[in-house]
């Protein structure tokens, strides 16, 4: 395992020839969740934190994006994103980067602010929250759900997010809310962060970046929805921080199913630097930093983690 540090050097050298490694995150759980067994908690985090700290140089993603253009990005240069808006990045997340001495950037899905929430999110309590044994929502075309066991709460939540993931933004979000309401659930409304929580992490260091109002499909939208959703995220929070925001995380961020061409010819327009896929991989010098790659590893011991990072490398 000490072997790991040189071969990241050998793998990602400084100047020209350097990778860029970008990991993505979106939750940091306080405790490990019975539902979500792989989703990150503190623990694991930290842990995890502690691996990147000693492994690599950790940069902000515009630093790091600003060095590879130029060619003098750092030897095992990295960076860690997180996606989406969750308050836990605040309360949990940023106090564990802070111990470690590691910025992060988060992109920020500027609808689901202060008591928002996300409509993923919305099944998942529902599933979770729901008394009957059997979730009926045929009513509504989308069949009859066992929940009486944990497998069968995390098969109930895969199915409906399958049906509903690639409707456009308004009939998810019905959708959605028709389930809670079948269901008679009252679900949590403190999900995600608050424009003072967003604030906070961005005098904390921390850097803030776009990722749309509603969090669509961008490939589903014409240019001129797509821009109003970029647009309108990016507009919400340099008038928040009083600053350019200059990054953008595509939703979902498969290249050519979840943007297109075109949607990264709106980022293209509308100012931005730079911008992350999901697309495994990492970046060099004269790749396109409007699609630049994120990938983390999901083992969870220290050897295994290494060498899938050094893998994707």
């Amino acid at each position: 395992m000490t072997l790991l540090k040189p071969l990241f050097q050998l793998r990602s050298p400084s100047g020209p020839k350097a990778r860029l490694s970008v990991l993505i995150f979106h939750r940091v759980l306080p405790v490990s969740d019975l539902l979500f067994p792989d989703e990150m908690h503190a623990a694991r985090f930290d842990e995890l934190c502690g691996w990147l700290s000693k492994w690599f140089n950790v940069l902000r993603l515009d630093q790091a994006v600003q060095r590879m253009h130029e060619g003098n990005l750092p030897a095992r240069a990295a960076c860690i994103t997180f996606d989406d808006g969750y308050a836990d990045n605040h309360h949990v997340a940023m106090p564990i980067l802070k111990r470690h001495g590691l910025p992060a950037t988060f992109f920020i899905a500027t609808g689901f602010l202060n008591g928002g929430r996300m409509w993923n999110d919305t099944i998942i309590e529902t599933i979770r929250a729901c008394q009957a044994s059997i979730l009926d929502v045929s009513a509504l075309g989308l069949g009859s759900h066992a929940r009486g066991t944990v497998g069968e709460q995390q098969a109930a939540i895969a199915a409906l997010i399958g049906y509903i993931k690639y409707r456009p933004v308004a009939e998810r979000i019905k959708l959605t809310e028709d389930i809670a309401n079948l269901a008679n659930v009252l679900l949590p409304q403190n999900l995600m962060m608050t424009s003072d929580e967003v604030k906070a992490m961005r005098h904390a260091g921390m850097q803030i970046g776009a990722h749309t109002v509603s969090h669509p499909i961008l490939a589903n939208l014409t240019d001129e929805q797509a821009s109003a959703e970029i647009g309108d995220s990016k507009r919400f929070l340099e008038n928040l921080l009083d600053e350019q925001i200059t990054v953008f995380a595509y939703p979902n961020g498969k290249p050519g199913e979840d943007y297109s061409p075109q949607s990264v010819k709106v980022v293209r327009d509308l100012g931005f630097d730079a911008a992350v896929s999901t697309q495994w991989g990492a970046s060099r010098k004269g790749d396109d930093l409007l699609q630049i790659k994120r990938f983390t590893p999901w083992d969870k011991t220290r050897l295994r983690f290494g060498l899938r990072l050094l893998r994707n490398l």
